[in-house]
């Protein structure tokens, strides 16, 4: 019996893009069922997965009040998914930049690993369409910053395409995940990398949205910058 998988996607205001990413999603393979975590996006993204999920059981969704955060929305998709026995769990943006022609490869990696991470930056290779120097620079920075400081072996410690195996999900503390931001991509890996989980990366192309607003702001890359320390404070006395 294959593994079942749930591929969970926060939104927010991202109704020209959920209505065709969904169909993408569920044609890569017929174990794949989707959680889409809905921030109360005033644009009427919710109703539209709620006219979906009315006549599809591989789709599903949880209803937020208000814009909560990237973080906690993955860690309520992680409790549901958990509490219904899937056995893989992704993450995965909702504006098309994570292609889902890529979800075969992250299920057959995931098989040789207990975490599968999509890389940009794999092998020193930037693989970014559509984004302003300025933000390249800093993303890329901050990843050479977030290794640096963490000791993380991986070379794109912030990307948001990834796939847990259950066992991972269920060794960590989920109440005690505090970060929100893209911080949290890094927290999450890791914590998985310290209870010696074996992360592999898959090469990806990351192309900017075409359609709707970045989340981008000063606060996540804040909170980043003082995330890293925390978790090297956190490795040294076992805290994770």
């Amino acid at each position: 019996m294959p593994d079942r998988a749930l591929v969970i996607v926060p939104t927010y205001n991202e109704r020209f893009n959920i209505a065709r990413l969904i169909p993408a999603i569920l044609a890569q393979d017929p174990s794949l069922e989707i959680l889409v975590v809905d921030d109360g996006s005033p644009d009427g993204t919710g109703a539209i997965v709620d006219s979906i999920a009315a006549n599809n059981p591989r789709v599903h969704i949880i209803h937020r009040e208000g814009k909560l955060g990237l973080g906690t929305a993955y860690i309520e998709g992680f409790r549901w998914a958990l509490e219904r026995k899937y056995d893989l769990v992704f993450e995965m943006d909702a504006d098309f930049s994570h292609n889902p022609e890529l979800l075969p490869e992250f299920l057959q990696m995931i098989k040789e690993a207990d975490v599968v991470l999509g890389s940009r930056y794999q092998d020193g290779r930037v693989n970014v369409v559509n984004w302003p120097m300025s933000r390249l620079f800093l993303s890329y920075a901050a990843n050479v910053y977030a290794r640096a400081v963490t000791g993380l072996p991986i070379s794109d410690t912030t990307g948001g395409f990834k796939c847990f195996r259950r066992n991972v999900l269920e060794s960590i503390d989920l109440n005690s995940v505090k970060s929100n931001g893209y911080a949290f991509q890094i927290e999450m890996s890791f914590r998985a990398w310290k209870r010696g989980f074996r992360l592999v990366e898959i090469p990806i192309i990351f192309v900017d949205r075409t359609e709707g607003v970045s989340k981008m702001s000063k606060k996540i890359v804040r909170e980043a910058v003082w995330m890293v320390w925390r978790l090297r404070w956190w490795g040294v006395i076992g805290r994770v």
